[in-house]
């Protein structure tokens, strides 16, 4: 899908007509594109649109460079719509004093909020460093939404972990499944943020180096963008790794929650063969076919067997009870 944006009647960013010349528009962003729509804008521009594959590539060599012309950038972007699973996949930005091209494959909020904001609150300016800028702070407002909402995710996982109505109160196999539970969490939780943390190192890498390149294009007013932006980007990793901390905190504990139950069914289990061995003792030395045992032939020798059995089998239990063994 191919959308194109222009200056028009003084609002700095709106709708370019698709079967206008791409030539005259500042921003042009590829979706998904078809070899049809590179081909079009590539003629148009005179700009190189890559590929998913070499936007993916993690050599820094590779995600920015400089042809003298205008700027090749990439880096990886998540992407997390409301109810459905987090999808990265590489994005890349063309930027030249002139022009401003992205190429992506996924729907992205950051840049659906960016065009829905145009609406309310346009923006002053509309060259392609000014709306590169703001996409980037749109990319950078997401990630800190998915960062608050996976804290949010994590404080509602702690309670559930440390909570006496939680975990101490159960037992068994719903115990087990809620602790699997928590695990399924856990693990897409540390999916999402690894993501998250992949897309803020992308971001923090073009900075620096879009704000070397056009160091003599760039406006007093977007130098100080930049510096803000470094700035919250550096802020949003901080966080990330405190999040990351508290998430293998909540996987540490999870797992010691497993291993304690665990240990309470070996506990059982260890009880049971213990307190089983005095009475098959005794049932063993009364079951042996010797002609004088002197029970045998005793009228209460039943009574007593059965008696001394049963105490055997109970006065180790009181005894493991009064330990707090069990």
């Amino acid at each position: 899908m191919l959308g194109a944006y222009a200056a028009r009647e003084g609002i700095p960013l709106c709708d370019f007509p698709l079967d206008g010349d791409l030539s005259q528009a500042t921003w042009i962003d590829l979706l998904n594109p078809t070899e049809e729509e590179k081909a079009r804008v590539q003629a148009a521009t005179g700009l190189e649109v890559s590929t998913e594959d070499e936007l993916g590539e993690i050599e820094t060599s590779s995600r920015l460079f400089y042809d003298g012309t205008a700027m090749y950038l990439s880096m990886p972007l998540v992407a997390k719509m409301d109810g459905m699973p987090a999808d990265v996949r590489p994005i890349g930005f063309i930027l030249s004093r002139e022009k401003l091209v992205t190429i992506r494959f996924n729907r992205s909020r950051a840049f659906h909020n960016f065009l829905e904001s145009q609406h309310r609150k346009p923006m002053e300016s509309g060259e392609p460093i000014d709306i590169f800028l703001s996409l980037l702070e749109a990319v950078s407002d997401r990630m800190s939404d998915l960062l608050e909402n996976m804290r949010d995710e994590l404080d509602a996982i702690s309670k559930q972990i440390f909570s006496e109505a939680g975990t101490g109160a159960k037992h068994g196999r719903k115990l087990d499944n809620e602790l699997q539970n928590v695990l399924k969490r856990l693990g897409r939780a540390a999916d999402l943020m690894s993501s998250i943390r992949d897309s803020l190192l992308g971001v923090g890498r073009i900075l620096p180096y879009v704000g070397q390149i056009a160091a003599t294009w760039i406006d007093r007013e977007n130098r100080e963008r930049l510096k803000s932006l470094r700035q919250d980007i550096t802020s949003l990793s901080d966080y990330d790794g405190h999040l990351n901390n508290k998430l293998q905190f909540l996987l540490d504990a999870t797992l010691g929650f497993i291993n304690n139950a665990q240990n309470n069914i070996i506990k059982v289990l260890t009880v049971v063969s213990v307190v089983g061995v005095p009475p098959t003792l005794i049932a063993s030395i009364y079951g042996m076919n010797f002609k004088d045992i002197p029970e045998l032939n005793w009228s209460f020798g039943y009574p007593y067997g059965i008696t001394m059995i049963v105490l055997s089998a109970v006065l180790p239990m009181v005894w493991f009870k009064f330990r707090g063994w069990l």
